[in-house]
């Protein structure tokens, strides 16, 4: 294992880990939870010390478990939760935040998205996050679940062009994004979240990949990871309870893929021809 992770920079200049620990299904049994914190403490160990919850995870339960893992560590953690559209008016904005920072324990949220596009305008949802900036609760904002004609969008609202990220279901099998969406945000070194980078672990199941992984001597969910990492600006966030999983997924950062290693995975999951609807889960 490599000392260091390689790094994504924001808009602001600011770097982290290119690879995260995602938390969505935590917090959902009691009996998992402490495996659920070993299994972010041990991430934190390993250097993926970007941790994304929200508070629609198990009603607010994944977020309990993340404040639990980093207690005592808020500082080695850069923090990312999320607003459910429901909750995106102005005052609906803040006040999900302040719940979800008493969830987490902490004073800040390093990364605050809205979750995906709902019912409130988004000039009432950048109003809130500006209001929360200004009071240091948050540190920055982004998006999850947007497509390019609602980026586009956002970008040319007064303060849309602050949006630091979005997060998309970005995997082997799903790359439309690659299409146009990725490079308009690449253009304005915006990162890509990429939730469910093992496609909800479907792809722990392709053959094919299995057949490949199987040949360089690493894991299908490696393979699948170090892909992601191949790509500039992406910072894939899987979930495991395990703390070895864990370990095993952050093995997949010291795997440097070749150009003939790419272009055979092109050969069995097929990059975009053309502009595709948006995926999400």
């Amino acid at each position: 294992m490599t000392q260091s992770l390689p790094q994504v920079r924001f808009p602001d200049g600011t770097t982290v880990p290119a690879l995260g620990l995602g938390t969505w299904h935590m917090g959902e049994d009691s009996g998992r939870a402490s495996d659920e914190i070993a299994a972010l403490r041990a991430g934190i160990d390993c250097g993926m010390t970007l941790i994304d919850t929200a508070e629609m995870y198990a009603s607010g339960g994944a977020e309990d478990i993340t404040g639990a893992a980093i207690e005592g560590r808020r500082d080695e953690v850069f923090l990312v939760s999320k607003v459910l559209p429901s909750n995106a008016s102005r005052k609906g904005t803040i006040a999900a935040c302040e719940a979800s920072l008493k969830r987490l324990g902490t004073d800040r949220i390093d990364l605050y998205l809205l979750h995906w596009p709902g019912r409130h305008p988004l000039e009432e949802t950048i109003a809130g996050f500006e209001d929360l900036q200004a009071a240091g609760k948050i540190l920055r904002w982004g998006v999850s679940n947007f497509d390019i004609d609602l980026m586009k969008s956002l970008t040319g609202l007064p303060g849309g062009e602050s949006c630091a990220a979005n997060q998309l279901l970005y995997n082997l099998a799903t790359r439309g994004i690659e299409y146009d969406l990725k490079p308009w945000m690449e253009e304005r070194s915006m990162p890509v979240m990429a939730y469910c980078p093992l496609d909800e672990g479907r792809l722990l199941r392709h053959p094919s990949l299995g057949e490949m992984a199987g040949k360089l001597g690493v894991t299908s969910a490696q393979l699948a990871i170090a892909f992601l990492l191949s790509r500039k600006g992406v910072i894939p966030i899987p979930k495991s309870s395990n703390p070895e999983r864990v370990q095993e997924n952050r093995a997949a950062a010291d795997i440097r893929l070749t150009e003939e290693q790419l272009a055979e995975l092109d050969r069995i999951f097929p990059p975009p021809r053309a502009a595709e609807p948006l995926e999400m889960i």
